[in-house]
């Protein structure tokens, strides 16, 4: 049985996620709030199912993985949520294939995440289901860094639509 500490994130780590996560959330909420209360210009993309499925996955993703990186680890709501989270960037990870429309039908670099997060994902689970703790804290905690709070610094990239809703 794994003891308390091997469940904790280190402090730089935590600094790192809840840091960007607040950060990205903040903005991100900014920017949707203003998007669809009209204050930013008419954004085209929200007309793609794609689009739709992939924001309503990436933002609720979030707020809950700091919740469930953050907060006491191994408890049935942990998993749940956790579960639930694994759920949503999975969702996130393969909607984004779809999204296409900036790059006029192909792939943009962006899409380099997607294989990033799929594998990270497996990788996370069957750690866990393996009991080795230390090798899913390392996966889950990639993931949130490198699938969620990376990817989401680049959808404030000029003429995407993150940025246009935020700085139209």
């Amino acid at each position: 049985m794994a003891t308390k500490a091997s469940f904790d994130i280190g402090p730089v780590q935590r600094a790192i996620i809840l840091a960007g996560g607040l950060a990205i959330g903040t903005v991100s909420a900014i920017a949707v709030a203003r998007g669809l209360s009209g204050m930013a210009p008419a954004a085209p993309q929200l007309k793609e199912a794609a689009v739709i499925v992939h924001l309503s996955a990436a933002l609720p993703a979030i707020p809950l993985g700091l919740h469930v990186l953050l907060t006491r680890k191994g408890t049935a709501m942990h998993k749940a949520l956790g579960k639930l989270w694994i759920l949503l960037m999975l969702t996130a990870a393969l909607s984004a294939l779809a999204i296409r429309d900036i790059n006029h039908g192909a792939f943009s670099w962006i899409h380099l995440f997607v294989p990033l997060a799929v594998i990270t994902i497996v990788r996370g689970i069957a750690a866990a289901r393996a009991g080795r703790i230390a090798a899913h804290k390392r996966n889950m905690v990639g993931l949130y860094i490198g699938a969620l709070l990376i990817p989401g610094i680049f959808t404030f990239v000029p003429g995407r639509l993150m940025w246009v809703w935020l700085f139209g």
